[in-house]
């Protein structure tokens, strides 16, 4: 049996949602949300969440290199935090270093536009959710 998870690149203006299972321990991009100063529409992830009935939330943590936090970081910790007060579900974070990168480079080498309706926050979601599976029990 699988379980499936809903990943989260999170932003201030821009929330990229990947999917993925533990069956085949991958993620495929599903979509982007807007949000406005780091606050997201909240019924849109609830629907979200009603849809594809995650067992769990993956949440990308965006850290500085040097393993310090930045001005992002307590917001992304927040997020999470209010994922799991409204929604019931264990958001686990999960370290995002480099995660746009490798996110950057897969949509270039898909043929995807970097800013081509969000293809790059959705990769993004999708490398942090991939990063989570690869060591999901």
């Amino acid at each position: 049996m699988s379980d499936l998870y809903l990943g989260f690149d999170y932003g201030l203006t821009r929330i990229g949602v990947a999917t993925g299972q533990t069956l085949t321990r991958t993620a495929s991009p599903l979509c982007v949300l807007k949000a406005s100063n780091g606050t997201p529409q909240w019924e849109q992830i609830e629907a979200l969440i009603r849809e594809w009935q995650p067992v769990a939330l993956v949440v990308g943590l965006p850290i500085n290199m040097d393993g310090s936090d930045n001005p992002i970081t307590a917001r992304a910790r927040k997020f999470a935090k209010r994922l799991h007060g409204r929604f019931h579900l264990v958001a686990h974070l999960v370290d995002e270093r480099l995660s746009t990168q490798e996110a950057r480079a897969l949509t270039q080498r898909h043929g995807t536009g970097v800013e081509h309706d969000g293809a790059l926050d959705t990769a993004a979601a999708c490398v942090i959710l991939n990063q989570f599976l690869q060591h999901a029990p």
